[in-house]
């Protein structure tokens, strides 16, 4: 099946730097098993399936624009993404990480309002995007999904509250180790073990704990000296992941 190029994910979006991909069956997509979508019965993963446009974008590329509308939501294929706010003064804060298996952009779309992020590759990604009328359409049909949906609601509001008070009280030293015990738990180590499966700047982890690249270029390098962590250009090798959490008080 071809796809035309008459997709229009946001009112920003540049339509020459939208790539279509060949799609897999959502029928035997493994990243199909790990998201909401698992809810779904033959017949409406087959609605699902002939509804999706699968979408390749490039490290850098927007995937949605914040203050746009949503026409539909993206499921990531393949790849990393982070969600991002800008505030007044131009400072990006990464407010979400997402994976292989995770739905983006659907807040937005039960809401009826813009989207107040923008979702952005981290690296080259493949995303399969689902019209607002289909995915609307699902959830009225099944209830698992509806209630899926509600969880991952209620989890993602429970992460946001609980990072708005980590800013505000927990030192920034405590907020680079647990950013980097969540990039581990997020997207897991290497074939090493110990080197995090994700390539983030300096400026992107400062993002990610809520303080400056002068701060957080400081902090990894003292956790480098303390040799909780080896620092390699973008690359990072937690060395004691024990030590590090409990640094971060993660697991509290």
């Amino acid at each position: 099946m071809s796809w035309s190029l008459n997709v229009k994910y946001d009112n920003n979006f540049k339509l020459d730097n939208m790539y279509i991909c060949d799609f897999e069956d959502c029928h035997f997509c493994k990243m199909q098993q790990k998201s909401v979508f698992s809810a779904l019965t033959d017949s409406e993963l087959t609605e699902l399936n002939e509804a999706k446009v699968c979408q390749k974008f490039l490290k850098g590329e927007y995937v949605f624009h914040e203050g746009a509308y949503p026409r539909g939501l993206f499921c990531v294929h393949n790849g990393k993404l982070k969600v991002v706010r800008v505030s007044s003064n131009g400072k990006e804060q990464i407010v979400h990480l997402a994976k292989s298996g995770d739905v983006m952009g659907y807040r937005a779309l039960l809401s009826g309002g813009k989207y107040s992020c923008s979702g952005i590759a981290i690296e080259e990604s493949v995303l399969c995007y689902i019209p607002k009328t289909v995915f609307l359409s699902l959830i009225e049909k099944s209830h698992k999904l509806a209630i899926r949906v509600l969880h991952m609601l209620s989890v993602e509001l429970e992460v946001a509250e609980k990072n708005i008070t980590d800013l505000g009280i927990l030192p920034v030293r405590q907020r680079i180790a647990k950013s980097l015990i969540i990039l581990a738990e997020n997207y897991g180590y290497k074939e090493d073990k110990c080197t995090l499966n994700i390539a983030l700047s300096r400026e992107e982890i400062a993002n990610l704990a809520g303080t400056t690249r002068e701060t957080a270029i400081r902090i990894l390098s003292s956790l480098s000296e303390e040799k909780l962590i080896t620092l390699n250009a973008k690359t990072i090798k937690i060395n004691n992941h024990t030590k590090l959490a409990e640094l971060a008080r993660f697991y509290d």
